[in-house]
């Protein structure tokens, strides 16, 4: 562990730590005013509602002031308005229940308001930072071109891929040649520690650069090699399987170069052509994987293993170069660090092509994502992702856009 990755953890335990204690403490200043007025003689409506402004007021406060100040996720703490709706809703079901259970005690059926409200917040919570992400990533960033020696650079990460690694190269070759001049176009070829020529086949085919992997670390360490080693402005990464036939990039490019931060596959859009069905158990497993991204994580994407995606190189490099996962929990993890750091984001609908020859297991690999969007969740939530500083990305809006939304200062 470096020293960042050490003071980042020493930091984020006092939070979670606070976090909890105003938690507490919030609920105590509400059980405690709402059983003193109750037996004060007040009405129960009347006690509850009392304590829960006073408990909302506290909680408001504290946590703004002390636990989550420069949290981008916790928008609700930043937006009033959002705070006080969520906490309106949890505060009716509260009063309900509390008013409900009129032949209990007031403790018993204090407990069991507060039981039941906060399964409501936490519902409300959540939905409310779906709409928040959502309307975030919604909308193109519009920043100014970031850097690069070429157009477009095209990673393909391949494991013992010896038999079609030339033929992938010559059909991303061919499909891609309407996008520039000689060398718009780079292929950059990862090996991620194959046992056969992998690389030696792509070098002869004419890939403008190949990476080699001392060991196989899977799929996420790959396409993370390769962006790193890229010189185009626009990255994008594909499979060596060409499951997403490679003309369809260039639908991608283009939102990149109309001001998307980021545009990624989906293989559900209602605009998908599907040329060949993938097995029963993968797309069972697909879909299961994208479940449980939503439910523990935050995105609401409805295919976050499309194995098709682009990004500005600016933005590909930081979503990339802070990420910890090498296998196919990886585009979980971009897709995570977009939302995190409040970037734009398109979904596109794609052609598919699916292969008999993937190597991909839908039972042992789905086990393996399984595990790492629960370390995902851990790291994030101890705040073992860096935040994203200032000036690092152009500001928003800083492009010179086309009436066409096409970015005029990009260059072809």
């Amino acid at each position: 562990m470096n020293e960042s990755q050490g003071d980042s953890r020493h930091l984020t335990r006092p939070r979670a730590r606070r976090f909890a204690l105003v938690g507490l403490l919030a609920t105590s200043v509400d059980v405690g005013i709402t059983l003193i007025l109750t037996e004060a003689g007040l009405p129960r409506l009347v006690a509850d509602a009392i304590a829960l402004l006073v408990a909302a007021a506290v909680s408001f406060a504290l946590h703004r002031r002390y636990t989550l100040r420069g949290d981008n996720l916790d928008r609700w703490i930043r937006r009033p308005v959002v705070f006080i709706a969520v906490a309106s809703a949890a505060a009716l079901v509260d009063l309900s229940v509390y008013v409900s259970l009129s032949s209990l005690d007031p403790l018993p059926a204090k407990i069991m308001a507060v039981a039941v409200a906060a399964a409501i917040r936490a519902l409300t919570h959540r939905a409310v930072l779906f709409r928040a992400v959502q309307h975030d990533q919604s909308s193109p960033s519009n920043r100014s071109p970031s850097s690069g020696e070429c157009r477009l650079s095209v990673v393909v990460p391949a494991y013992c891929e010896e038999s079609r690694i030339a033929a992938t190269i010559d059909t991303i070759r061919s499909e891609l040649t309407s996008i520039g001049e000689p060398g718009a176009v780079e292929i950059v070829v990862v090996d991620d520690g194959s046992a056969d020529r992998t690389a030696e086949v792509a070098e002869r085919a004419g890939a403008d650069l190949v990476v080699v992997q001392p060991r196989n670390r899977g799929k996420g360490a790959a396409v993370r090699a390769g962006i790193a080693a890229s010189s185009g402005r626009t990255v994008a990464y594909t499979d060596a399987d060409l499951a997403y036939p490679p003309k369809q990039i260039i639908e991608f490019l283009d939102a990149i170069e109309q001001g998307w931060d980021a545009a990624i596959g989906n293989r559900h859009h209602e605009d998908t052509v599907t040329v060949t069905e993938t097995s029963k158990l993968r797309s069972v497993g697909s879909r299961t994987v994208n479940a449980a991204t939503n439910i523990l994580l935050l995105g609401n994407y409805r295919d976050t293993q499309c194995g098709c995606k682009a990004f500005r190189s600016d933005v590909a490099r930081i979503v990339t170069g802070a990420g910890i996962i090498d296998g196919f929990a990886f585009d979980i993890e971009v897709l995570h660090l977009i939302e995190r750091h409040g970037l734009s984001l398109r979904e596109m609908p794609v052609q598919v092509v699916n292969s008999d020859s993937s190597t991909v297991s839908a039972v042992r690999d789905g086990l393996r994502v399984g595990r790492d969007i629960l370390r995902i969740r851990r790291r994030s939530r101890r705040g073992g992702y860096p935040k994203l500083q200032p000036g690092v990305l152009p500001v928003s809006g800083s492009a010179d856009l086309d009436a066409s939304g096409r970015n005029n200062t990009s260059p072809n």
